[in-house]
């Protein structure tokens, strides 16, 4: 089934998501992105059930359509002083930020948000699967996030960040047994869980 273009009828709405929160290594990435009324993007989607490829090809469709984009990012240092939930919602305020078009509505993937200033918001559960620009969003943040981690593994091979992206596979974990921690780890993850190898 085809995700609904739009919340309301006529209000400006800029779809968000973020891309990173499960990670343990690299920011937490998000987005917001304004579509336009009159088109449709059937295949837009939530950024985990398509393909790398298919990833990259509808990022150019969402930069080249959207009336207006956004992107925020939080470090895993900021992370570390914050928290990851307060994170996210930074990451969100500040792709906000970069809009070129001032919303009338966000429409926010999850079910909490820390309020923008001066902008009614909904929270939608699962909206990367039920709205087209938060899909968008979804997309826009992933992609741009798994670019930095590509980027930072030509700095931090022995940690294999161009696959794994940051989350905590079992060779991501043996890695940080091995090699310890980088600059970019996220260092007030628990790290029982970050060093269980089984």
């Amino acid at each position: 089934m085809n995700l609904k273009p739009f919340f309301t009828d006529n209000l400006v709405e800029a779809g968000c998501d973020e891309a990173g929160r499960g990670c343990i290594a690299g920011p937490v990435v998000a987005a917001a992105v304004i579509l336009p009324r009159g088109m449709d993007f059937p295949e837009f989607d939530d950024s985990k059930k398509l393909s790398e490829k298919q990833r990259e090809t509808l990022r150019i469709k969402v930069l080249e359509n959207a009336v207006a984009y956004g992107v925020g990012i939080v470090s895993a240092e900021e992370i570390d002083e914050i928290n990851i939930l307060n994170a996210s919602f930074l990451a969100m305020h500040r792709a906000i930020d970069q809009l070129k078009v001032r919303p009338e509505l966000l429409l926010i993937d999850g079910n909490r948000f820390n309020p923008y200033k001066g902008v009614k918001h909904q929270c939608v559960v699962g909206g990367d699967a039920k709205y087209q620009s938060i899909a968008a969003a979804s997309i826009l943040a992933k992609t741009t996030r798994d670019h930095i981690m590509q980027d930072l593994d030509n700095q931090y091979p022995q940690y294999n960040w161009r696959q794994n992206k940051g989350y905590p596979t079992i060779e991501h974990k043996n890695a940080v047994a091995t090699y310890g921690m980088s600059p970019y780890h996220r260092k007030t993850f628990n790290m029982s869980i970050q060093l269980k190898l089984f």
